[in-house]
Order: structure tokens, then sequence, then C-alpha cells
């Protein structure tokens, strides 16, 4: 299975009788799943259930959703609701006259009026508008999932090519390690030679101490987890589970065991390398944060 993006768009419709059902999904980054969807009034007991259909297909992302049912076949009649039109003509002229105003209300207002005018279609039964709305959000939502796998082919192209640039920096970092220990272990010998202590080379405990100091330099066990971390984001990319937040963990991870590495070497030829792991780092951060 490849990365999916969290980025795509799909649309569907199906027809019920004498209407018909037409979906547009939508979905952009978020951490976790986030489902927004919008139903006209006759759908809106069909949510709970569409919003399960959706979880069975996205697990990363925010999903933005529009329902639309509209009459076919000319089977449709303006309706108005007369009871709703009647009190706000009522309450409207007393208004008016509370205020001393002239009553110009016409027929057309009630146009202005939201909701009082629709478009009233066949009798729909339930079960009809059920089968036509999981049809069309079923095809949008493959449709969806298409684009995403699209685009996460091309995320996953980019994230290995950054990943081959770190494993090629970390090699560099790798074949210096074993340097650094030394020097620093000369370094120390030098700084007591200079400070004119005398016997150093004779005294087992300061040669105790200056190694033990020294070995602190010693980088070999981040480098070997940095390794480990890279063979694991090459696996999970690799894997057929949503990817995103377990390469989002182990960039998180990467960034530590570099910073350590940074820290502890204080060797100019490693930071500049660690410099250069990190930038390429941040880059497969963001990219991460678009993987479901």
């Amino acid at each position: 299975m490849a990365l999916k993006s969290m980025t795509g768009f799909g649309s569907a419709s199906a027809r019920a009788e004498g209407a018909r059902v037409t979906l547009e999904l939508n979905s952009v980054n978020r951490k976790q799943l986030d489902i927004i969807l919008r139903l006209p009034p006759p759908l809106a007991m069909l949510e709970a259930h569409a919003q399960k259909l959706i979880q069975g297909g996205i697990s990363r992302g925010r999903i933005s959703g529009t329902v639309h049912l509209d009459p076919v076949n000319g089977e449709s009649a303006p309706q108005i609701n007369q009871k709703c039109a009647a009190e706000y003509i009522d309450r409207l002229r007393r208004a008016a006259k509370k205020l001393n105003l002239k009553d110009d209300l016409s027929a057309s207002m009630l146009l202005q009026i939201p909701g009082l005018l629709r478009m009233q279609t066949a009798e729909q039964k339930p079960e009809a508008l059920f089968q036509a709305l999981e049809k069309a959000l079923l095809a949008a939502l493959k449709k969806l999932n298409t684009m995403r796998t699209r685009e996460g082919r091309a995320l996953e192209t980019d994230l290995l090519a950054r990943i081959q640039k770190l494993e090629t920096v970390l090699a560099s970092i790798k074949t210096r390690a074993p340097q650094v220990v030394s020097n620093r272990r000369k370094k120390l010998h030098q700084t007591l030679k200079t400070a004119n202590l005398k016997n150093v080379a004779s005294d087992e405990r300061l040669i105790k101490e200056i190694a033990l100091f020294a070995e602190r330099s010693d980088i070999s066990e981040e480098v070997t987890r940095l390794a480990s971390h890279l063979q694991q984001f090459r696996k999970i990319m690799r894997g057929g589970e949503p990817a995103g937040r377990a390469l989002d963990f182990l960039a998180q991870e990467l960034f530590r065991e570099t910073n350590t590495i940074g820290s502890k070497a204080n060797d100019l030829k490693i930071t500049q390398q660690v410099v250069r792991f990190k930038t390429e780092l941040e880059r497969i951060r963001e990219q991460v944060q678009n993987v479901e």
C-alpha cells in the first residue's frame, strides 16, 4: 500500500424516486479525523450513517462534505409554509403600526423570508433516500481516495529521495565518529600540558578522568539509533497501514538523536554534517504533515 496524501476531492450522484442526491467531498490536512457534513433536512437523519461510512475509508484529515437533494423529471412544485408566512406578516404589520410606518407589504415580500419557499418533491421513502445517499457517498469517497493515493505516490517519491540524502550524511558522520573520542582525549592532554601540570602521563586517576570525559563525546549509540530510525521510516512507508502519525513520531526522534550528536561530538566537521542532516530532516517533517 502506497502512502496517501490528506488532500483530495471527490463527487458523485445517485438517483432516488423523483430526486437526485449529489455529494461533494474534499479533504485537507488535520492531525486527527474531523468530519463536517452539510445535509438537506430530508437527509439529516442519515448523517451518523454517512460519517460512519467515511470513517471506514479514511483515518486522518479534515473531511468536508456537501449533499444536495434535487428534483428530477419535473416532479416538483413550489410550496409555501402558509402558517409561517401568516405569522411573519402579522408581526411585521404590528411592528410597522407601532413604529408608525407605512404598510407596504406585498406578495413579493414572501420570497425574502428565509426557508418560506421550497421545492417539494414527490414523497420520498426513507429507504430510497438511504440507498441513494450511500451509493453517492461511496462513489465520491472512492474518487477522493484515488486522488489522495495519487498525490501520496508523489509524496513517497520525494520522501524516499530525502531519506537517501539523510543516509548519505549519516554515513559521513559515522566515518568521522571514531576520531571524535581520540581527538577529544588528545585535546585534553594538550590542555593539561599547557597548564604546566606535572606527571600527567603517570597519574592513573587523572588518566582515568580524561578517558571518562573523552568517552562522553562518543556518538556511536546515537549513530546506530539514527540508522535504525531511517530503516523504520522506509519500512513504515512500505507498510499497509496509515503512516502519517508514525512517520511524524520518527521525524521527532531523528531530530532528538541529531541534536544529541551535535552537542556531544563538539567537532566542527560533524557539526557541519548535523546542520545538513537537520535541514533535510525539517523538509521531511513538513512533508509528513501531508501524509494520512
